[in-house]
C-alpha cells in the first residue's frame, strides 16, 4: 500500500552562477506539483517534496534521480532531510509545544541537542501516546508521520552517501 513521505533533498550545485528562477523551473519540469524550493544558500539547492510510494528509500532516490536529470550538469546530491532534528523542529511538525514533547518521553539527544530522526520515530511508535498530544487542538500527528517515515530513510541514504555506496551525481549504488 502506498504511503506519503515528506522530505527535503539538498543538492550542491557546480561552481558558477545559477539563476534561482531557472532552478525553480527545472524542479517543476521534473514533475513535482507543489515543492518548496530553497535557493538562498549560495551553491546549494533545497527541494522539499511530498511523494507517495511503497518504500521510503526508493521514493527518495526516485525523486533525487528525477531532479538530478534536470539540474545543471555536475550537481550532486549532498544530503536528505530530516536526519538530525531538534525538538523544536519535531514540535513544529506536530504543531505542539516543545515542552509537550519532553513530557511524552523523547529519547536522549545524540549530539548538541539534536536527535536522530529514527529514534524520534521509534519513540512515536512505542512511547508517545497520541492522546498526550491532543490537548493542543491543532496537533498534526498524521502530517508529522509522513515526515518521520521519510526521516528514517533519509538516514539510510545519507549513510550510503557518506560511505560512498551511493554516487551523488548518478544516484546509483556503487558496484
Amino acid at each position: 500500500m502506498a504511503e506519503k513521505f515528506e522530505f527535503e533533498l539538498v543538492f550542491a550545485l557546480p561552481e558558477g552562477e545559477h539563476d534561482p528562477l531557472d532552478l525553480s523551473n527545472a524542479v517543476f519540469e521534473a514533475g513535482f506539483e507543489d515543492p518548496l524550493i530553497g535557493t538562498g544558500a549560495r551553491g546549494l539547492l533545497a527541494v522539499e517534496i511530498e511523494e507517495e510510494g511503497d518504500e521510503a528509500v526508493n521514493v527518495i532516490l526516485g525523486a533525487a534521480r528525477r531532479l538530478i536529470k534536470v539540474l545543471p550538469e555536475g550537481t550532486k546530491l549532498q544530503e536528505v532531510l530530516p536526519d538530525l532534528v531538534s525538538l523544536a523542529e519535531v514540535a513544529g511538525k506536530l504543531n505542539v509545544k516543545t515542552q509537550t514533547l519532553q513530557e511524552c518521553g523523547m529519547p536522549p539527544p545524540s549530539a548538541e541537542g539534536l536527535y536522530r530522526i529514527d529514534q524520534i520515530a521509534a519513540a512515536f511508535d512505542t512511547t508517545v501516546k497520541p492522546e498526550l498530544l491532543r490537548p493542543v487542538p491543532r496537533s498534526n500527528i498524521e502530517g508529522a508521520k509522513k515526515w518521520l517515515r521519510a526521516g528514517c530513510a533519509a538516514r539510510v541514504v545519507n549513510a550510503k552517501l557518506a560511505k560512498c555506496e551511493l554516487h551523488p551525481i548518478s544516484i546509483d549504488f556503487a558496484s
